[in-house]
């Protein structure tokens, strides 16, 4: 019989509230550990915007989530759930594909309550020092002013990773003082009212905050480094434009972009993602963050050298079926834990590693993509270890017919996807 494992829980966002699930599930003794006063994660959304707008001054206070007032999923309900919990349409939600991030929340407070997971969070308690001594984790923490340490047999890191502001970078970028924020800090249009706005990036939120942005601004410009988008004034708005990669900036806030195109800018949005940030967890450099990556973790969650004892849930991003995806590294994690899917070796694992690497490089990925979105057949490979029958076609197939949607026509006209697949609001 495996023993039961002491095991700590950082974070009670998505990734933690699945993994104190799954580990419940086997029988281990589970600690949540999360600094906020409700569970959720980033899904809580808060009005607050940071004093630094781009995230720089290392003083500032950190306000944890970055939701915009009126955000609604990118993916669709049913890409959004878990395997034993979907996301469907309930009670208190309204009947829209794409939901509200009120609507997530409550989602995620209805499932820890389904699974008696609320009397498992440690609220208001963050987490400032985690040791390994002596083939134990020691977790310090801090609640009420109150320092504390406690040992655990495992600790499971959940964190997330949409905090700290990753940004662009381009000459003449200190050229603009006070003229430059962080999507992080984004949560209404207004303060943009009439103003010339050049906005970094290419992704859902990007094009989102862009758009909305756009019904009160002057001019928005969309810059993108990606080699496959159409430099042209776009058809989603009046008063919206595609350009290629920043080339630089002026002092006078003139911004120039690689195809010779310049706009007077009152504003640079940067929404250009996150970074990776575990400033409480001590590997002695066993695990690292190198140009947003993280590593070396065997399947994007053991780090070799001090598996199974230490494991990552959630450092993938940008994956088509995020829910999917932790909650099949929750279960793994938990597996694991009771012996239920033995690891390979040490050595077995790095190798696995080293292989993964040397395919990104083949294919000229660079290194900050390691934990981008995972396939389905990462996905298969997780289901295989916890002895369920596959990952469920319909997933598959409502995933692939919206991504191949999306790539054609673009993330503006998602309502067109909803229709043509037949889902009725």
């Amino acid at each position: 019989m495996a023993p039961i494992l002491k095991v700590a829980v950082i974070g009670a966002g998505i990734s933690g509230l699945t993994t104190a699930q799954a580990l419940k599930r086997e029988a281990h003794q589970v600690v949540v550990y999360e600094k906020s006063d409700q569970l959720g994660g980033t899904w809580v959304y808060d009005p607050r915007v940071e004093s630094d707008p781009l995230g720089l001054d290392l003083n500032r206070e950190i306000v944890h989530s970055s939701l915009y007032r009126s955000l609604c999923t990118n993916l669709p309900r049913q890409l959004m759930g878990f395997l034993d919990y979907p996301f469907a349409i309930r009670e208190y939600g309204d009947s829209s594909t794409f939901p509200g991030h009120e609507e997530v929340l409550e989602f995620l407070n209805e499932f820890a309550r389904e699974f008696g997971l609320v009397e498992l969070i440690r609220f208001q308690t963050e987490v400032v020092q985690v040791d390994l001594r002596n083939d134990q984790w020691i977790v310090g923490s801090i609640a009420n002013k109150v320092s504390s340490d406690e040992v655990f047999d495992a600790v499971v890191v959940c964190v997330g990773h949409h905090t700290q502001p990753r940004l662009a970078d381009f000459p003449g970028i200190e050229n603009l003082p006070g003229k430059q924020m962080h999507s992080h800090n984004y949560r209404v249009p207004e303060p943009f009212q009439d103003q010339i706005v050049v906005v970094i990036g290419d992704g859902p939120s990007a094009k989102d905050i862009s758009l909305e942005i756009s019904r009160v601004a002057k001019e928005v410009h969309l810059s993108s480094r990606s080699p496959n988008i159409k430099i042209s004034k776009l058809d989603c708005g009046d008063n919206m434009w595609q350009h290629s990669k920043i080339d630089h900036v002026d002092g006078n806030g003139e911004v120039t972009f690689q195809e010779g195109v310049s706009v007077n800018a009152d504003i640079i949005l940067h929404c250009t993602g996150y970074k990776y940030c575990f400033p409480f967890l001590n590997t002695e450099g066993i695990v690292s963050v190198d140009d947003n990556h993280v590593g070396p973790l065997y399947k994007h969650v053991f780090p070799p050298q001090l598996a199974p004892n230490l494991s990552y849930v959630g450092v993938p991003y940008k994956s088509a079926s995020i829910t999917l995806t932790v909650d099949l590294q929750a279960k793994w994690t938990a597996h694991v834990l009771s012996g239920k899917a033995p690891l390979p070796s040490k050595e077995e694992m790095m190798a696995d590693i080293q292989e993964y690497y040397r395919c990104m490089d083949d294919k000229g990925i660079p290194k900050h993509y390691t934990n981008l979105g995972l396939e389905f057949e990462y996905l298969n490979w997780l289901v295989s270890q916890v002895g369920l029958a596959g990952v469920l076609e319909q997933t598959r197939s409502i995933q692939t017919s919206y991504f191949k949607f999306i790539a054609d026509k673009g993330v503006w006209r998602r309502k067109e996807w909803q229709l043509g697949y037949g889902i009725q609001e």
